[in-house]
């Protein structure tokens, strides 16, 4: 009898272990301005936070917002999507940075109808700072406020970036690449940075815009310094050099408007041009480099 109640014990200690991992990796959970990380953050016991909500998510699943809260930061260490619906989904920080994401080679992480809000504060602010993972989503996101990057890439091996529908403001790099690996790509469409020093940064990689608008940017629109950028029916105004390549580094331009900037494009490296690009009232307009043979 006692070796049964022994059995019989360990079962239930077992069958509440599993339990208990089960509730804490559900393929779908849910954040609130009113929840608790306490919770299983089940739609009617939501988290409060989203770290609070990803320690109970699993490999590939998604976290949703029910209604409009800060839901602070957080480190993304797999593939799954955060998705802010159609609340006022946001991610407040005072300096430091938004949203880690670190995750395995082959994850796809991806951050969806989401604010992105650095308060102006701290040295070294930064939206998302991508350094693991396959593939990073960024759609229909804001991003203000942040001292240093919106968008930091500095993966170690591989991996893409894609981000869409998406506004920047402020700050000194709207998206940077400098990752120490080849083979990374980051792609943007309809995308709109603003009021920053310097709206895209190649250090390496690729970096490619396409119908993407660049204005007020104090410094540079597009500064290839190390990588390669690739430009497709976007707008440049306002800028401070609107296109430029470093020695060693190529920007390639395609249906560009360069309007108002205080330099049109630099060509220290290499600037090619599809020969279909428009400068007006640039200060200094400055010439491609080389054509793009069209085929």
């Amino acid at each position: 009898m006692k070796r049964f109640l022994k059995l019989l014990l360990a079962s239930c200690v077992i069958a509440l272990a599993f339990s208990a991992v089960a509730q804490a990796q559900a393929t779908r959970t849910w954040t609130s301005g009113v929840g608790d990380d306490a919770n299983p953050c089940s739609r009617t016991a939501p988290c409060k936070t989203f770290a609070g909500a990803f320690s109970k998510t699993a490999v590939g699943g998604e976290i949703s917002v029910l209604d409009p809260g800060g839901f602070g930061a957080v480190t993304i260490t797999h593939g799954l999507m955060i998705n802010g619906g159609g609340e006022l989904a946001s991610v407040l920080v005072s300096g430091g940075t938004a949203v880690v994401v670190n995750a395995g080679p082959s994850d796809t992480v991806i951050l969806r109808n989401l604010e992105f809000n650095g308060l102006g504060v701290g040295l070294n602010g930064v939206g998302i700072m991508f350094t693991g993972g396959g593939t990073l989503i960024i759609d229909h996101c804001t991003f203000q406020g942040f001292t240093q990057s919106a968008v930091d890439i500095a993966l170690t091996g591989s991996g893409s970036v894609v981000i869409r529908d998406s506004t920047i403001i402020g700050g000194a790099t709207g998206v940077k690449v400098e990752s120490t690996a080849t083979g990374v790509v980051a792609s943007l469409k309809n995308v709109a940075i603003q009021g920053t020093g310097t709206a895209l940064d190649a250090k390496a990689g690729i970096l490619e815009a396409t119908n993407s608008m660049f204005q007020r940017n104090t410094s540079y629109g597009a500064l290839a310094e190390g990588g390669t950028i690739n430009l497709e029916s976007s707008y440049f105004s306002g800028n401070g050099v609107a296109v430029q390549a470093q020695t060693g580094s190529s920007v390639r331009i395609s249906n560009v408007d360069m309007f108002n900037n205080a330099g049109g494009i630099v060509a220290n490296g290499t600037v090619n041009s599809a020969g279909n690009n428009r400068k007006i009232g640039n200060t200094v307009p400055g010439a491609p480099s080389g054509t793009i043979a069209v085929q």
